[in-house]
């Protein structure tokens, strides 16, 4: 019976779901902010590209 006492009050595995929560919260963060910034970066290369060309003028 003292198994199952200790057992509801051990908390380091809500702390250890509450950690994975917190570090999956980071990744989709981390994520879109890669996402937009790739998507920035390309346009901006792009145009360099254009620019790059013969015969455009700036």
């Amino acid at each position: 019976m003292t198994f199952f006492k200790n057992l509801v009050r051990d908390e380091q595995g809500a702390t250890a779901i509450e950690y994975g929560l917190i570090a999956a919260l980071i990744a989709v963060a981390a994520i879109t902010a890669m996402s937009a910034l790739g998507t920035t970066l390309s346009g901006t290369f792009q145009n360099v590209d254009t620019k790059m060309k013969p015969g455009v003028t700036a």
